[in-house]
C-alpha cells in the first residue's frame, strides 16, 4: 500500500506526461515499449492509453502474487477432487466421449472434437483403460480411474484465475485490479465446481482466456514490431483461438472480439502517417497468416487426427451418410462390394439424410384404429435390420428376366416393394400420424400388386433427365405421383404403438431438405458386377464438410422437450437457478452448479457502476475538463480496458438471446469471466478515487478499509457457500440441521 500513497500524493507528477509527444506530430506512441501513452481515446492497438502506477512494475512482488494466486487456485481446484466417486452430471456424456477416443469407436457430438481428444488423452496417460460405460449419473467408478480426466479439467480451470490476473494486470497496470479480479474467480463456487469434473466448461474457457491473454501482450508490444516476441504472442493468440473453437462453437465469440480488435489495430496504424503503406501491408499478412490461417490449418488438423482416432465403426455411425459410414472399419459397408449403379430388380436399403434420420423400414403391424388408414406401418428406423429391406420394380412389372437390368434413371417411375411382407411403398391423401398437414405412408398391396397409390418419380438432387443413380452417392428423393408430395422423415417419435421409431411422411411442401432427401445403401443385384466400396469412400474435405453440417444440424435440433427445465439468459446474471451435479435427496452426496451469490450479484452491480463511471469519463475527456494527470489514466482504464471486456461480455452473453436451441445455467460462465474482470478495473479505479471525497492519509484508509472488506466479504461468502462445490450430506437446505441452513436465498435455489 505505501507504493499507492507514493502514487497518490504527488498529483503534480507529470513525469508520465513529459514522455509523451504531441499527436500532430504523428509519432502517437511512446518509445517506452512497455507501454502506451497515445492520448486519443479511439486508439486500439489494445484497449488501453497510459498505464496508472507503479504497482505492477515489481517483478519480484508481481511474481509474488502471481505464486499466491496460482497456489490458491489450484488447491481449491483439486480440495476433495475425487469425491463424488460416481458419473455427476454431463460426465456420462463427456467421460463416455473421452472412452470412445481410448476404443478407437466413432461417435456423434455437436460439438468439434478437441475437449473430448483431450479428456479421452488424458485418461489413456493417468492409465484409464476406456472401459467404463458411463451409463448414467449416479453410477459407482468403482475400480476404474477416473481422477485423471478430473485432474486434466481441473489444472485447466486453475488457469483460468491466474490468466485473468495477467489479463487485467496487463491492462490497468495495477496488481489491485488484477487481485481483485483473481479473487472472485478463485473463490466462486460456480467456478471452481464447473472445473472439478470431466466436462468441456474449463477446457474451453481456458482457451478462451489464453487467446484474450496472448492478445493483450500482442498489443503492449507495438514499438517492437515483427520481433520475436510479437511473433510469439500473435501466433499464440491464433492458436488458442483454434483451441477455443476446437471444443465448442462458441469459441467463435471470441475469435469475434480479436478480429474486432485487430481491425482497430489496423485502422489506427493506417493513420500513422509514419508507416509506410508497405508497412502497413506487412501488418496485416502478418495478421491474416497468424489469426486466420495458422487458426484455419490447427482445426483441420485436429479434425484429421480426430478421423484418424476414430476409425472403428462405433454408435456415430448412423448420423452420417452411408459413403462416411464405408471407410469405418467394423462397419457392413467397409471393403464391401456392391454395383455401383441402381437398377431395377436390385434389393436396397434407403437411409436419410438428416440427423437421426433413419432408414425406410416397415413391418407387419398396422396403424391403429383413427390413425388414418389402418394399413401396414412404415417408419424410419435408426439401427440395421432386414425390415429395412425393399425390392426397385418398374411402374409396370416388365422388367427383363434375362440379360442385363435396365438401369435407374432421374425421373423414373418405379415402385418399391417391402420384402419382407411384399406390400409395395404407398401414400393418399389421409392425414399422417403425428404431423398433421402431411399425408400418411404406409405399406399396401400383396406380392407386388396394388394400385397408382404406390407410384413414386424418383429424382437425382441436382440431377437431370437421364443421370443414372449412383449407391451411397447420390442424393435421391421420391416423389409420390398421385398426391405430388415428397417422401419425408419427420424425425418425431412414434408412440409405442409405432414401436417408437422415427414417422415418415408425405410431404406437400417441396423445398429439398435433408428430411426429404434419401441415399441408396445397401445394393445387391446378383445381373451386375460390383465394384469395391473403397472406390467411392469421400475425400477428406468432403467428411470435415459433412462432419460441420452434421454439427451444426444437430446444435439446432436441441429444442427444448416437454417439461424439460430450460433456463432462460436473463436468469443467469442473477444467479435465479443452478444445476444439479450430484444428489436429490438427504441421504445423497449432493454438489450444486451455483455461482458464489455475493460475487455474482457484486459483479451485476459492478456492471452498472462500470457504465455510470465510465460515461462520466467520456464526457469529462470529450469535453476537454481539466483533469489530473491520474484522474485522466483512471479514464483511460477504465474506456480501453474495461470496454475491452465489456465487449467481450457482451459477446458470449447477448448471442444467447438469439438462439432458439436449449440453453443451461453453465453456458453464461464464459461471460462471467469477463463480468468479473471487469469487476476488478471498476472497483480498483472506485478505491483509487477515494481522494476524491477525503484528503491523504484519510483517503488511504479509506481505500485500504475498502480493500480489507472486499476481501473479507469474498472469503465469508466462501465459508458460507463452499459445501455447494464440496459436497452436502443430511439434511437439506430447508429443513433444521443444514449445513446450508439459512442461505437458501432464492426459492428457485434447489439445494
Amino acid at each position: 500500500m505505501e507504493d499507492y500513497k507514493k502514487q497518490w500524493n504527488t498529483p503534480g507528477d507529470t513525469s508520465t506526461l513529459r514522455k509523451r509527444k504531441n499527436l500532430s506530430e504523428n509519432t502517437p506512441l511512446s518509445k517506452d515499449p512497455g507501454r502506451w501513452t497515445q492520448d486519443d481515446p479511439g486508439s486500439s492497438n489494445g484497449t488501453l492509453a497510459e498505464c496508472h502506477g507503479s504497482d505492477s512494475n515489481n517483478p519480484p512482488a508481481t511474481l509474488l502474487l502471481l505464486l499466491v494466486v496460482a497456489s490458491l487456485s489450484f488447491s481449491t481446484r483439486f480440495h476433495r477432487l475425487s469425491e463424488p466417486s460416481h458419473v455427476c452430471w454431463d460426465e456420462t456424456h463427456f467421460g463416455k466421449m473421452g472412452s470412445y477416443y481410448i476404443n478407437r469407436s466413432f461417435f456423434f457430438d455437436v460439438h468439434p472434437p478437441l475437449g473430448k481428444m483431450l479428456i479421452g488423452l488424458a485418461g489413456y496417460l493417468t492409465g484409464y483403460d476406456g472401459t467404463f460405460p458411463f451409463v448414467k449419473p449416479g453410477d459407482k467408478y468403482e475400480d476404474h480411474n477416473y481422477v485423471g480426466m478430473r485432474g486434466f479439467c481441473a489444472v485447466l480451470g486453475s488457469f483460468l484465475p491466474i490468466f485473468a490476473y495477467l489479463i487485467v494486470l496487463e491492462l490497468s497496470q495495477s496488481s489491485t485490479a488484477a487481485l481483485i479480479t483473481a479473487a472472485v474467480l478463485i473463490f466462486d463456487t460456480g467456478c471452481i465446481t464447473i472445473s472439478q469434473y470431466i466436462l468441456l466448461d474449463p477446457i474451453l474457457m481456458f482457451f478462451i482466456l489464453a487467446a484474450v491473454l496472448c492478445m493483450v501482450k500482442f498489443n503492449h508490444l507495438t514499438q517492437r514490431s515483427f520481433s520475436a516476441s510479437w511473433w510469439f504472442w500473435l501466433v499464440m493468440t491464433g492458436a488458442s483461438l483454434t483451441g477455443a473453437l476446437g471444443v465448442k462453437f462458441v469459441g467463435l465469440f471470441v475469435i469475434l472480439l480479436v478480429g474486432l480488435n485487430t481491425i482497430s489495430d489496423l485502422w489506427r496504424l493506417l493513420g500513422d502517417l509514419s508507416l509506410s503503406m508497405v508497412d502497413i501491408a506487412k501488418h496485416l499478412v502478418a495478421r491474416v497468416v497468424g489469426l486466420i490461417i495458422l487458426p484455419l490449418f490447427l482445426y483441420v488438423t485436429i479434425f484429421a487426427i480426430h478421423f484418424v482416432v476414430l476409425n472403428k465403426s462405433g454408435p456415430g455411425d448412423g448420423f452420417f451418410s452411408s459413403a462416411f459410414q464405408s471407410r469405418l472399419i467394423g462397419n457392413n459397408l467397409h471393403n464391401a462390394s456392391m454395383p455401383e449403379y441402381l437398377a431395377y430388380g436390385s434389393t436396397i436399403t434407403v437411409k436419410n439424410l438428416r440427423i437421426a434420420g433413419g432408414y425406410l423400414h416397415s413391418h407387419w403391424h398396422l396403424y391403429p384404429e383413427g390413425v388414418g388408414a389402418k394399413q401396414q406401418q412404415v417408419t424410419a428406423y435408426l439401427h440395421k435390420d432386414y425390415n429395412n429391406v425393399w425390392r426397385v420394380h418398374k411402374q409396370d412389372h416388365n422388367e427383363s428376366q434375362s440379360g442385363p437390368p435396365d438401369l435407374v434413371r432421374h425421373g423414373d417411375i418405379i415402385r418399391l416393394e417391402h420384402k419382407e411382407t411384399t406390400r409395395n411403398l404407398h401414400s393418399h391423401l389421409h392425414e399422417a400420424p403425428l404431423t398433421k398437414k402431411h399425408f400418411q405412408v404406409t405399406g399396401y398391396g400383396m406380392n407386388g400388386t396394388g394400385d397408382l397409390n404406390d407410384l413414386w418419380q424418383l429424382e437425382v438432387c441436382g440431377g437431370k433427365k437421364g443421370d443414372l443413380v449412383k449407391v451411397l452417392r447420390s442424393k435421391v428423393r421420391f416423389l409420390h405421383r398421385a398426391t405430388g408430395c415428397v417422401l419425408y422423415s419427420s424425425g418425431k417419435t412414434l408412440p409405442k404403438w409405432g414401436w417408437e421409431q422415427v414417422e415418415v411422411t408425405c410431404s406437400p411442401y417441396l423445398k429439398e431438405t435433408p428430411s426429404s432427401q434419401w441415399n441408396i445403401e445397401d445394393h445387391i443385384n446378383p445381373k451386375l458386377p460390383n465394384i469395391s466400396l473403397s472406390l467411392l469412400k469421400p475425400h477428406f474435405l468432403e467428411i470435415l464438410l459433412e462432419s460441420h453440417i452434421v454439427m451444426i444440424r444437430g446444435n439446432s435440433g436441441l429444442k427444448p422437450k416437454d417439461n424439460e427445465m430450460n433456463s432462460k439468459p436473463w436468469h443467469w446474471p442473477i444467479n435465479y437457478q443452478g444445476l444439479r451435479f450430484s444428489g436429490v435427496n438427504e441421504t445423497e452426496y449432493r454438489v450444486y452448479l451455483l455461482g458464489n451469490p455475493v460475487l455474482w450479484w457484486m459483479n451485476l452491480a459492478s456492471l452498472g457502476l462500470y457504465l455510470i463511471m465510465s460515461a462520466v469519463a467520456s464526457v469529462a475527456l470529450q469535453r476537454g475538463f481539466s483533469l489530473e494527470p491520474k484522474r485522466k489514466e483512471h479514464a483511460h482504464v477504465l474506456l480501453r480496458g474495461g470496454g475491452l471486456l465489456l465487449l467481450g461480455w457482451l459477446l458470449h452473453y447477448a448471442p444467447f438471446y438469439t438462439m432458439g436451441r436449449v440453453l443451461y445455467y453453465h453456458h453464461y460462465f464464459p461471460a462471467m469471466l469477463f463480468s468479473s474482470m471487469l469487476t476488478g478495473i471498476t472497483l480498483d479505479v472506485l478505491f483509487r478515487s477515494a481522494d476524491l471525497l477525503l484528503r491523504p492519509p484519510y483517503s488511504d484508509w479509506l481505500q485500504r478499509a475498502g480493500l480489507m472488506g472486499l476481501l473479507f466479504t469474498v472469503l465469508y461468502s466462501f465459508y458460507l457457500f463452499h459445501p455447494l462445490s464440496y459436497g452436502m450430506t443430511g439434511p437439506l437446505a430447508h429443513e433444521p440441521g443444514s449445513s446450508m441452513a439459512g442461505l437458501k436465498w432464492m426459492d428457485s435455489w434447489e439445494f
